[in-house]
């Protein structure tokens, strides 16, 4: 299920979809191989403009001219040529893979307001519907994935805690929601220490894999 997803660290994701041939980064930072064509971005999606997130120099390392940006307009006014501006709870359909946008906000800590229209995604690659929350705690959005009748197979979820859920809370959350699989991100890098992998691992209901960055 995730032979083609690639963990680059903190919320950064490679995945090659072998359905479209398309290569779709998620909140590229930090790259660390950018120059093969295999690394190339034909879909890169950008959950909100903070740096750990949205770096333009890690964009421009692996963009090509036919290369889409899904975001937020904070994004969406860095790169206008390449981008598609994405609202929460609306969804739009790129090089036949369809994405949906999930606010992504803390509901009781000001670092990402609901008002600031953040997002994370659900779209479809490798025959799979994987969720990519972006910075968020837990929200009546997410927990409502649960009656997704198409269901989430994949949830890429943060539990460093402080901007985001806790190993804890994530685990709850991902036991409400009941994705085929989580992976944990957001953790060991700024904030979140390597064990609350475990400590989310060994309290979640679903399956888990813990990924080691690359």
């Amino acid at each position: 299920m995730i032979s083609n997803i690639t963990w680059l660290g903190h919320a950064s994701f490679k995945i090659a979809d072998r359905v479209t041939g398309k290569v779709i980064y998620c909140d590229p930072w930090k790259l660390k191989h950018t120059d093969a064509p295999e690394d190339k971005a034909d879909l890169i999606l950008v959950s909100h403009p903070h740096f750990d997130h949205f770096s333009p120099e890690d964009i421009n390392k692996i963009l090509k001219p036919e290369t889409i940006i899904v975001s937020v307009k904070e994004v969406v006014d860095k790169f206008p040529k390449n981008s598609k501006l994405l609202t929460p709870s609306n969804r739009l359909t790129v090089f036949g893979i369809e994405i949906e946008a999930i606010p992504a906000y803390n509901p009781a800590k000001q670092f990402h307001p609901r008002n600031n229209n953040w997002n994370g995604y659900v779209f479809n690659a490798n025959n799979l519907r994987i969720y990519h929350a972006g910075d968020t705690d837990a929200t009546p959005e997410m927990l409502a994935l649960k009656d997704d009748k198409k269901g989430i197979d994949v949830a890429l979820v943060p539990i460093g805690g402080t901007y985001t859920m806790d190993a804890l809370d994530a685990a709850n959350t991902v036991n409400t929601f009941k994705p085929k699989l989580a992976l944990p991100m957001h953790y060991g890098d700024i904030v979140g220490k390597w064990e609350d992998g475990i400590t989310f691992k060994n309290n979640c209901k679903i399956d888990v894999v813990l990924l080691k960055p690359e």
